[in-house]
């Protein structure tokens, strides 16, 4: 059983007590006591620290993950039943795709959604380098295995396809980002936003 530590406050005076098992008390102003506290008191600290700057950590990590952008974009032309790969810079290969299993959003197949003025909200990670196939996400989900990027870069419908792409920030920020995000666009005020094309 460790030592019961005391503060005592009077008259503006601190003492600090240890009482022991026997309930004898130890002012360790004057005892052989204070440098071992001292050396407590040091890891207490920094074991503190450490938990403080862990929680902080994970707490950054985790609106990371629950708080990701959103994405709006316009196309050229309707591109919104077709699946979304990723190209190279140079555009000559395909660097990310989806697996046939990984084109759904909150159970159903992760359609974008229409917005005002030809808009589309992205479920699936538009970008810059992005292209579309010329398979729906019906069809690709139905394949018997998830093509290969050769494979996926022969059927690239377009390799340049938007007119725009904006970041509209973290989708906390939105109660309900489908009405809120159309008055954004009818009141022209996208400019306010992050463009990415």
């Amino acid at each position: 059983m460790q030592p019961e530590i005391v503060l005592e406050k009077a008259n503006r005076k601190v003492r600090l007590f240890v009482f022991e098992q026997n309930g004898t008390p130890v002012n360790l102003i004057n005892s052989k006591f204070i440098g071992e506290m001292k050396s407590k008191r040091i890891s207490i600290i920094y074991s503190l620290v450490f938990v403080a700057s862990t929680f902080c950590l994970a707490s950054f990590r985790l609106a990371s993950i629950t708080s990701p952008s959103i994405i709006i974009y316009k196309t050229k032309r309707d591109y919104s039943k077709y699946v979304p790969v990723t190209l190279s810079a140079d555009k000559d290969k395909v660097v990310s795709y989806p697996d046939i299993n990984d084109v759904y959003y909150e159970g159903q197949l992760s359609y974008p959604v229409a917005l005002a003025k030809g808009y589309w909200l992205d479920h699936r990670g538009i970008g810059r380098n992005t292209a579309f196939i010329k398979l729906t996400y019906e069809d690709y989900s139905k394949l018997p295995q998830t093509p290969s990027p050769a494979e996926l870069y022969s059927m690239i419908l377009d390799s340049n396809p938007f007119l725009r792409i904006y970041d509209m920030g973290d989708r906390a920020n939105f109660k309900e980002p489908v009405p809120d995000i159309n008055r954004i666009i009818e009141n022209n005020q996208l400019k306010k936003y992050k463009r990415l094309k």
